[in-house]
């Protein structure tokens, strides 16, 4: 069996290599069969390559003279059609025939430009007759146009429009558009809408009509601005200029502002290469006139109605304003008046009346934040900051000098003296509506101002006159706020010197005294809880607490000194350690840690009037007291009745 594979095996494999043979055998034939047809395929390329080259130069040839051949033919049509024009009788067809128009406008340009470049002598006649019929076909072609325009053929209108655009007239085709685009467009009330919606309409029709769509537009909105915005501008602001400046800058500012609004809707489309300049150019050829001087009508106005706005409320107080005086006499009473507290000039009686007046000062910052509005619309971006800082120089001048400073100085003026009776201290009123005031001048400088200036030098020159209204309204406050403490003082001082009486504390019968506390004590507490509560009313922040601790420093000055003034039997040292309870327990309402300390120490102080004599330097010694100078302690035990006793001398020394 294995033999006889192995034979079939080699029989196979001498028939495969048979067939292997046969088939390499027929490949290299195919392979030479390739060869030959690659050949013939290389020669066919070169015999189309050199036919291709035959074609093209018979080609130029034929063009070479073909071109020539045509021109003569015009040539010849237009020197047929130039004869008509000299016999004096168009017979062509072209020029009779209403339906060859465009034919004829094609001959009639071409004529007309050969015309030009014949002698005037010669050919006068002639030249006058082409001109003529140019003229009448340009016309014919622009009625076309408008004709084409009313029935709303878009086609029509392109096709002329094609034809006119190598006519001297083509301008004038661009015009009669314009022109009609405009017929009923400006039906409503807003001219400034009427003229978006036109031009958002002529925008995506131009460019279906004409080859320049982006100049036409231009063109059309520079006859917009030019003659519809500005003569409507004019109008509205003319009629008030001289008359009423109010309405002459709200005018002003509206108009201009629908104008750049408008302005950037235009934006969008496409109008040439600097479209910003473009229309910023149109918005300038119109209110140029108004601008220039605008910022002279802004603060002569803002003047006036600053100053109508406060002679208005002064007159509803039936105030005559006082001048306040400057230079150096004023600076000098100034001075003296700060650093010596007296109250130079004569006092006056203000009623209770502040002369300050919120709705005052919100008129007066109402109509500067419409200044500063103004301002920044309407100025040049150069001259915006020295504009603006001359607005706030206005509203500092009426609201922080003219109203808040005369109030101050008449507020200073109405202090009484710290030894008047029953004194009306409402100069705390005026601190209180100062601060809210000033509060929101600040508020309207870092809103409304800050912005216009934030990057010019201006910006150091309006902190810096700030800073000075500011401090120069702090002295002011500062003075009449110290003065107001001397004044509660004072009145704490008539209440005790009429209601204290030397029996208070000193009484005949030792063993009926009812009595918790003295009725002058009573009454000075409920003084000082009044002024303490009008205290916080009228201030905010640390200003509470820095007015509150000099009020307790004064009013425990007042009542050590007080104290000082009597002799002290039994009962009535235990009368005044009552009363020193009664103005401790007030101290509390001051939240002030410094003035409740010095009170505990006067309390503890009051209790040397009543101690045991053989206690006295065991209290001494205490901790409120260990630390106190030794005359002073001494001077309340002098206040003893019985101090003069050798056994009680003997004690404290």
């Amino acid at each position: 069996m294995d033999e006889r594979i192995q034979r079939k095996v080699e029989k196979l494999e001498q028939q495969c290599q048979k067939e292997a043979k046969e088939f390499a055998k027929k490949v290299q034939e195919l392979q030479k069969s390739n060869q030959v047809a690659f050949q013939h395929f290389q020669e066919l390329d070169e015999h189309i390559s050199y036919v291709a080259t035959k074609v093209c130069h018979l080609g130029d040839q034929l063009e070479g003279v073909n071109t020539p051949r045509q021109r003569a033919v015009e040539a010849q049509k237009l020197m047929k059609y130039f004869n008509e024009f000299l016999d004096g009788e168009l017979k062509s067809d072209v020029f009779t025939n209403s339906e060859k128009i465009k034919e004829a406008a094609d001959i009639i340009q071409k004529l007309h430009l050969i015309a030009q470049e014949l002698p005037f002598d010669r050919f006068s006649e002639v030249k006058s007759k082409i001109a003529s019929k140019y003229h009448d076909l340009e016309c014919q072609l622009i009625q076309e146009f408008t004709s084409a325009q009313r029935r709303g053929e878009i086609s029509r209108m392109r096709e002329v429009a094609a034809v006119l655009l190598h006519f001297k007239g083509y301008s004038h085709c661009v015009d009669v558009y314009i022109k009609q685009c405009q017929e009923g467009a400006y039906l409503r009330n807003d001219i400034f809408e009427d003229a978006a919606i036109l031009c958002q309409r002529v925008n995506k029709q131009v460019g279906d009509i004409f080859s320049n769509p982006e100049t036409v537009l231009a063109k059309l909105i520079q006859n917009v601005f030019e003659v519809k915005l500005q003569s409507f501008v004019k109008d509205q602001l003319e009629e008030c200029r001289k008359s009423d400046a109010e309405q002459y800058l709200k005018n002003l500012y509206d108009l201009y502002t629908r104008t750049t609004n408008l302005s950037s809707k235009l934006m969008e489309f496409n109008l040439g290469t600097d479209k910003q300049t473009f229309l910023s150019k149109l918005i300038k050829s119109i209110f140029i006139s108004y601008l220039e001087n605008y910022i002279e009508v802004e603060t002569g106005y803002l003047k006036s109605r600053s100053a109508m706005i406060l002679q208005r409320y002064y007159d509803s107080k039936n105030h005559q304003k006082r001048s306040i005086g400057t230079g150096g006499i004023q600076d000098l009473k100034e001075r003296i008046r700060q650093r010596t507290n007296l109250p130079l000039g004569p006092s006056i009686d203000t009623h209770g009346e502040t002369f300050l007046s919120q709705e005052v000062v919100v008129n007066l910052l109402q109509e500067t934040k419409q200044a500063f509005e103004r301002c920044h619309r309407l100025s040049d971006p150069s001259d915006l900051p020295r504009n603006a800082f001359r607005i706030f120089t206005i509203l500092v001048e009426f609201l922080c000098i003219e109203h808040i400073d005369y109030a101050l100085e008449t507020g200073l003026a109405g202090i009484p003296s710290s030894d008047s009776k029953n004194a009306n201290l409402y100069f705390l009123d005026v601190v209180q509506q100062a601060n809210t005031i000033f509060h929101l001048f600040d508020k309207q400088f870092n809103d409304h101002l800050m912005p216009l200036i934030s990057s010019s030098p201006k910006l150091s020159e309006c902190l810096q006159k700030k800073k000075e209204i500011i401090e120069q309204m702090e002295m002011k406050l500062d003075t009449g706020i110290d003065r107001t403490l001397n004044c509660m003082i004072g009145q704490m001082k008539h209440i005790l010197a009429a209601e204290q009486k030397k029996t208070d504390f000193k009484p005949e019968d030792e063993n009926n005294v009812l009595i918790q506390y003295t009725n002058a004590c009573v009454k000075v507490c409920a003084y000082v809880r009044k002024q303490v509560e009008k205290i916080k009313n009228s201030m905010d922040g640390k200003n509470v607490d820095t007015v509150l601790m000099e009020l307790g420093v004064r009013f425990h000055r007042l009542i050590y000194e007080h104290l000082q003034q009597y002799s002290y039997s039994c009962m009535g040292g235990m009368l005044a350690i009552c009363d020193v309870a009664e103005y401790r327990k007030c101290a509390k309402d001051f939240k002030i840690p410094l003035v409740l300390q010095l009170f505990d120490t006067l309390h503890a102080l009051c209790n040397l009037l009543v101690v045991a004599p053989d206690n006295l330097k065991q209290v001494c010694s205490g901790e409120q007291l260990a630390n106190l100078d030794k005359n002073i302690l001494h001077a309340f035990v002098q206040l003893r009745a019985d101090y003069r006793s050798a056994r009680l001398a003997r004690h404290f020394s």
